[in-house]
């Protein structure tokens, strides 16, 4: 596609009412739905909609290679508006007018989330909330890799925006005018307050146990507690170097390697109760008290809600 396709696709008419509903979404109903969860579960919900002083503009954490992504939601342990937590749950949320690409679509929220499950033995939630088109395949792919979805067809969300008498449903082949009044249509009608009240007449359209049924997949996945975990040390040799076979068949016959203590390795590994796996190498042992900390923080954290609120 030229970059003036491009272009004139994103500044589109159709491009942006998608824009402004997957605000809604993100907004209205996935913010509020996750709110509830980081309440009920007493742990700090960041998203882009939240100001905070720990963190830049995005919603930035490093994988284990050292990359860093940014997320639309994660939910926190023993985070504030001014200090980065522990890392619990990562989601990823959309809107999807179409189903052209949804496998795509699929495809790269989930590999985008599974990362985090690799670097932090925290991350015992990983999630895409979506709503709209998104075909049976594209939704055999996430659960397939044990990511959690949230969804909502888009016959709901019409109905829900319907309801309150605004139109967000047009045909493929409208045209960009009409296109354009619809947009202007929005733009004027959906307020603040229609916004709010959408996404109640949504969540009555779905019904509460769609919701509810999600929060308690939340506290499940992070009530899966560690069963064992494993530590190993590895130690490896000074590099030995040779300049002819001969000398290295003498060395093999009494084979003699030098350790100095600093390539030292750790691999510090844990089995859940959901039969999750979790193994990381680390290079010294502070890394590893590090990360089993986050994980003792966890534990302590999670049976202290399960006493209060049991599953």
């Amino acid at each position: 596609m030229q970059p003036s396709e491009l272009g004139r696709r994103h500044n589109s008419a159709g491009h942006r009412l998608g824009q402004i509903i997957g605000d809604w979404w993100e907004r209205r109903v996935v913010a509020e739905l996750l709110g509830e969860v980081a309440s009920d579960l007493n742990l700090f919900l960041d998203h882009r909609f939240v100001s905070r002083t720990a963190r830049a503009s995005k919603i930035l954490w490093k994988d284990e290679e050292g990359n860093f992504v940014d997320y639309d939601f994660v939910l926190e342990l023993e985070g504030s508006a001014d200090k980065q937590g522990i890392p619990v749950a990562f989601i990823e949320c959309f809107w999807r007018g179409g189903a052209r690409h949804s496998k795509d679509k699929a495809r790269d929220d989930t590999n985008k989330l599974l990362p985090m499950r690799d670097t932090y033995p925290t991350a015992r939630l990983l999630a895409i909330a979506a709503c709209g088109e998104f075909t049976v395949p594209a939704r055999e792919y996430v659960s397939t890799r044990r990511v959690d979805l949230f969804f909502i067809p888009k016959s709901k969300i019409i109905e829900a925006f319907k309801a309150v008498g605004i139109n967000i449903d047009y045909p493929d082949n409208l045209s960009e005018d009409e296109k354009q009044s619809l947009l202007k249509d929005l733009t004027v009608s959906f307020t603040p307050e229609k916004e709010v009240e959408v996404a109640r007449v949504l969540r009555e359209m779905a019904g509460e146990g769609t919701f509810s049924s999600f929060k308690r997949r939340v506290l499940a996945a992070l009530g899966a507690l560690p069963q064992e975990i494993r530590i190993i040390e590895s130690a490896h040799s000074d590099l030995v170097v040779f300049d002819s076979v001969s000398v290295v068949s003498n060395f093999l016959n009494q084979p003699t390697f030098s350790h100095t203590g600093a390539d030292v390795s750790y691999e510090y590994s844990i089995t859940y109760s959901d039969g999750f796996d979790f193994a990381r190498t680390l290079k010294n042992i502070d890394e590893v008290k590090a990360l089993h900390a986050q994980v003792e923080h966890l534990v302590r954290h999670v049976e202290s809600v399960l006493r209060l609120s049991p599953l």
